[in-house]
């Protein structure tokens, strides 16, 4: 071998060894005698988020569950709701882009009651004539808050309706089953939110 291959590898055992001495001797190194305290403080905080997860999990499961009604289950008007009066009821339907239609029932809704309400929850019965149970679906009434460029809704929580107050409302119906005669549905009134 010539001398330059002897020195440069020379070289690369001297490089070898002192890398080997280096990590033993991190390798070996005596433990800092203290933790840290950014240590300490992780430790603790996912102790707490633990904590915090399962007494979560905890109350979530501890909550009684109540029976879902039965499909199709009319409910029992809100007592409020003899202080509701609807006119003007009118449907339509308009067919999306997609090729979904949608139905319509839009209306006027006044508050001839003493209170404030902040929330209409109604029941929409699709009666049929071959003797079928009706479709009954349940949803919150919107109020129309404009017509331009489009029909935009709100919930009654966003104008909550004084005592005295008429406002117009749309119901938004997804699907309607095929058997429904085409007549006007009942609207029932069987949730009401007030202050």
């Amino acid at each position: 071998m010539g001398d330059s291959q002897r020195s440069s590898e020379e070289e690369r055992k001297a490089a070898a060894t002192s890398v080997a001495e280096a990590g033993e001797s991190i390798l070996f190194a005596e433990p800092p005698s203290e933790p840290s305290k950014r240590g300490r403080i992780i430790t603790i905080a996912i102790a707490a988020i633990l904590i915090v997860l399962v007494g979560g999990a905890l109350v979530i499961r501890s909550r009684p569950t109540s029976a879902p009604a039965a499909q199709n289950a009319v409910l029992a008007p809100d007592p409020y709701a003899r202080n509701l009066g609807f006119s003007e009821l009118a449907m339509s339907q308009s067919t999306s882009l997609s090729g979904g239609t949608s139905t319509f029932l839009d209306g006027r809704v006044k508050n001839n009651g003493p209170d404030t309400l902040t929330g209409i929850t109604t029941q929409v019965l699709f009666r049929n004539d071959v003797g079928l149970s009706p479709q009954v679906e349940t949803l919150p009434l919107t109020l129309i808050r404009t017509h331009e460029p489009y029909v935009d809704t709100e919930p009654v929580s966003a104008a909550p309706l004084k005592p005295g107050d008429e406002a117009e409302f749309r119901l938004i119906f997804e699907t309607v089953a095929a058997n429904w005669n085409q007549q006007m549905p009942e609207v029932v009134v069987v949730r009401v939110a007030r202050r």
